[in-house]
């Protein structure tokens, strides 16, 4: 079935094949091009070779922050052009750990962000990273 989207002259919908598909029915990222924005759908922690779930958070921190840089890669950005990020936490007793290893992708001007903990999250994740993007 056809969307508003599949037409509109100022949305485009971005998709990488280096990171996994969309578990419903939703882009990986849409860039919205009169206001040069990219919004990236949350990420979870699933390895793009296996398919599957990382273990914890500490790995699933890391997939998601990989897998989002491929997705960047796809339409000429780096972590230096996210703006804005939410993190959903399963555990909010993760928030320090997760800060370690997200703040690694940021070593200056950390884009601004929301963290909130969460009942559940896709697949029993325990993290999930969305983006916005300037382009």
């Amino acid at each position: 079935m056809a969307s508003d989207q599949d037409s509109h002259p100022h949305i485009q919908a971005i998709t990488s094949s280096l990171i996994p598909p969309p578990a419903g029915p939703y882009s990986q990222a849409i860039k919205v091009k009169d206001a040069s924005l990219v919004f990236l759908s949350g990420q979870i922690g699933v390895n793009t070779s296996t398919n599957e779930l990382e273990s914890d958070v500490k790995s699933q921190t890391k997939r998601i922050m990989e897998n989002i840089g491929l997705l960047l890669k796809e339409f000429g950005a780096n972590y230096s052009n996210i703006v804005k990020t939410t993190i959903l936490l399963a555990d909010i007793n993760d928030f320090s750990v997760v800060n370690e290893i997200y703040g690694s992708y940021f070593p200056k001007n950390p884009p601004a962000r929301s963290t909130f903990a969460v009942k559940a999250l896709p697949k029993n994740a325990l993290i999930e990273i969305e983006c916005i993007v300037a382009v």
